[in-house]
């Protein structure tokens, strides 16, 4: 097969992934969610496994305990969540409302200084920025809503997932070397090496990010509930849930914080205290979790990660957010080694007054 053959093939591969996508979007995500629960748990299988135990009892044992740990986790936290979040919702909007009445002199400052014109362009980029965010936010939610109901109802998804994830966790290593098998020979070592290096990003990052999530999540519940602020514990989970977004989750805890603690306190040593919590967080997140339990192996730049979540999102919802970051990590992968084909290529290798010889 020429090189321009196999071109051709890897593209139709690739297109038949896209088609994939877009022909099942809406019955896709029991799959997708299985196959990540499955690829999360692979390594605590495998170490059963290695202790003498028969795979499919290994995939039974972890799958059990996953699931009952889940579910006592929804139960008990679901219902405190609910309340705590009707709350915050009308906390927050009293906040800001609260800060708009207590300010009205300086957003008269502010008009003189920059113009009538240019503050009401500003609002209005900021009220566009929001409503895009939202309607982003609101098509991720609509496709995860699609997807379920396409599967009967969300009991049925609930179901079928972790079927789905305990067959793919027993037959892993058969599947893996099945697809093996059908790589071909002539570039299998090629393919091997990057599948690998695609691995060791995944693991890093999901495995690694997924623990540092779960850290920071407790750890600001914890202390914004120790210092006495409403809603603590529902702010310090999303802040921490959603620090897998660069920056995002620990922005956003941060402001609802923030305005909260101005709306129950009314004090400046409180507000100090609460911005202490996340710097303090990020600090150690930054310079301690990340490190350590993600590494620097990753490759994967904060604005290619935001990018591919936002594109994801836009382009197959919640299911496009659930792959994006495989995606992005498989792209990344392959880009680095073309990069690397071309820099030990002829193409780049060539002085000038070479190509001007072979042009004459």
């Amino acid at each position: 097969m020429s090189g321009r053959q196999q071109a051709v093939f890897w593209m139709a591969a690739a297109g038949s992934f896209l088609a994939t996508l877009i022909l099942f979007e809406d019955v896709l995500l029991p799959f997708v969610v299985g196959l990540a629960v499955a690829y999360f748990l692979d390594p605590v299988v495998d170490y059963l496994e290695e202790r003498g135990l028969p795979r499919s009892i290994g995939a039974s044992i972890i799958m059990g305990g996953f699931g009952l740990i889940v579910i006592a986790t929804l139960l008990l936290i679901i219902p405190v969540l609910k309340i705590q979040f009707l709350g915050m919702a009308q906390g927050v909007a009293e906040g800001f409302g609260s800060l708009q009445e207590s300010f009205p002199d300086a957003l008269e400052d502010l008009q003189v200084i920059v113009g009538e014109n240019a503050l009401n362009e500003g609002k209005q980029a900021l009220l566009g920025a929001g409503s895009n965010l939202i309607s982003w936010i609101l098509h991720v939610l609509g496709g995860a809503w699609r997807s379920g109901a396409a599967f009967i109802n969300i009991i049925g998804l609930l179901v079928l997932t972790p079927v789905l994830a305990w067959y793919l966790l027993r037959d892993w290593d058969r599947l893996i070397s099945k697809i093996d098998d059908w790589l071909p020979r002539e570039h299998q070592n090629t393919i091997r090496e990057q599948a690998k290096l695609i691995d060791e990003v995944l693991a890093s990052f999901v495995r690694g990010q997924a623990t540092v999530c779960l850290i920071m999540a407790i750890a600001y519940a914890v202390s914004l509930e120790l210092v006495g602020l409403k809603h603590g514990l529902l702010v310090g989970l999303l802040a921490g849930l959603t620090s897998f977004i660069p920056y995002v989750g620990a922005a956003l805890g941060f402001v609802i914080a923030t305005v909260l603690a101005y709306l129950q306190f009314g004090e400046s040593s409180m507000i100090i205290l609460i911005v202490s919590i996340f710097v303090v967080g990020q600090l150690v997140e930054g310079n301690f979790l990340t490190p350590k339990l993600v590494g620097d192996r990753v490759g994967l730049h904060a604005v290619w990660i935001v990018f591919s979540l936002l594109a994801g999102g836009s382009l197959f919802g919640f299911v496009g957010v659930l792959i994006a970051v495989p995606v992005a990590a498989v792209v990344g992968v392959l880009s680095r080694f073309l990069l690397k084909v071309y820099l030990g290529s002829t193409v780049y290798s060539k002085t000038r007054s070479d190509q001007q010889d072979n042009l004459r």
